[in-house]
């Protein structure tokens, strides 16, 4: 059997960008992945033309300029700006929190009126020293956004309530008094034309890749396969959970194509009552553009994680972070693994921070 420098698990972001730098140095790698297909949680599938990001929504954003001149090299990027939108039991309100929400809100016209209305209801929550995510979130921006557009969401997309939760989660609520709808601050943002798989595709061209192949089920068969492991799936699973396993968010989605050529009118919309089941509808023709004369559209329903799912949104509290100190003290023991990736570092990862990540492991690893 042939012997490989590098046996990286997982073809994701982390394991493309390393297998990608690794080859280029004239290393031997080898890719494998539990999935029949090569991208991670980036894959899109690709239906009648739309590009259907499989595993949720992924816009790419950054600030660092070394990373989007990274990804660049991989494809090329389109204008869209991540400009989601509330549905409040038929409500539509602006995300994130801006001077086009306030209005609808209350009718203020001015920032001066707005800073206000949020001051007036601050005060009269009278809560000094936030003790759980709701008195953090009605200090920061009032009752009325809290009720409408935080409390239901948040408490479908954790599965617990706000009273339950610790207040760090929203410590920095984004608050605009400006008509800026644009989601995220950073310098760089857009999606890859033609989807993520184009990046993948072109980092792992002319790397071996074996798809549907479990390691951890094979481990006899690959561990000893290559001189050193990148092992970019979760920690606690690699170590058959001896410790216990981390806690995740985990998230389903009802994906379905519809005969209409636009149903939403938006790439996403946040539904934040209670009562709807899912948390947002993604339509993914709207990341690139698309004419399609159908449309693809997927509902999000969050939930409970046990082993066996798909691990989505680690939940990084007191306890799991003392747990996966645990695994991470372990994991210094081996001599030939090394953990990577949002799974593998037990990390809320967004993609800029997984290439920067990888890059900064290369840099270590192979230079």
């Amino acid at each position: 059997m042939k012997h490989y420098d590098y046996l990286v698990v997982g073809a994701g972001l982390y394991g493309a960008v390393f297998a990608y730098e690794a080859k280029k140095r004239g290393k031997e790698v080898l890719v494998i992945d539990r999935r029949d297909h090569k991208g991670g949680n980036i894959y899109c599938e690709e239906v009648n033309g739309i590009n259907v990001h499989k595993y949720g929504a992924h816009i790419f954003h950054t600030s660092n300029k070394k990373v989007w001149e990274y990804v660049n090299q991989f494809a090329e990027f389109n204008r869209y700006t991540n400009s989601p939108v509330a549905n409040y039991k038929g409500e539509l309100y602006n995300l994130p929190f801006n001077m086009n929400t306030f209005n609808k809100m209350w009718g203020v016209i001015t920032p001066q009126e707005a800073a206000a209305k949020i001051e007036e209801q601050r005060k009269e929550a009278g809560i000094t020293e936030p003790k759980n995510l709701e008195e953090q979130a009605i200090s920061l921006v009032g009752k009325d956004i809290y009720e409408k557009l935080i409390k239901g969401y948040t408490q479908k997309q954790w599965g617990r309530k706000c009273t339950e939760l610790p207040s760090f989660i929203i410590k920095r609520l984004p608050v605009r008094l400006t008509f800026d709808n644009n989601y995220f601050n950073d310098l760089y943002q857009g999606i890859p034309m033609g989807g993520y798989n184009v990046i993948i595709d072109k980092m792992l061209d002319g790397v071996e890749v074996e798809l549907g192949t479990d390691y951890l089920a094979n481990k006899d068969k690959y561990e000893n396969i290559a001189d050193k492991i990148i092992f970019t799936g979760p920690i606690d699973e690699f170590y058959d959970y001896c410790f216990g396993p981390l806690e995740y968010r985990s998230v389903r989605f009802e994906t379905e194509e519809l005969p209409v050529e636009n149903y939403q009118g938006n790439a996403v919309i946040n539904y934040t009552d209670a009562e709807t089941p899912y948390t947002r509808i993604i339509e993914h023709k709207h990341f690139e553009f698309g004419t399609q004369p159908t449309t693809v559209i997927s509902k999000e329903y969050s939930a409970e994680w046990k082993v066996g799912d798909e691990p989505y949104y680690p939940v990084n509290n007191d306890k799991n972070a003392a747990l996966y100190q645990k695994y991470l003290d372990k994991s210094k023991e081996e001599n030939k693994v090394i953990f990577g990736g949002r799974l593998g570092e037990y990390k809320y990862y967004d993609m800029d921070k997984v290439i920067e990540s990888a890059l900064n492991f290369v840099e270590k690893e192979l230079d």
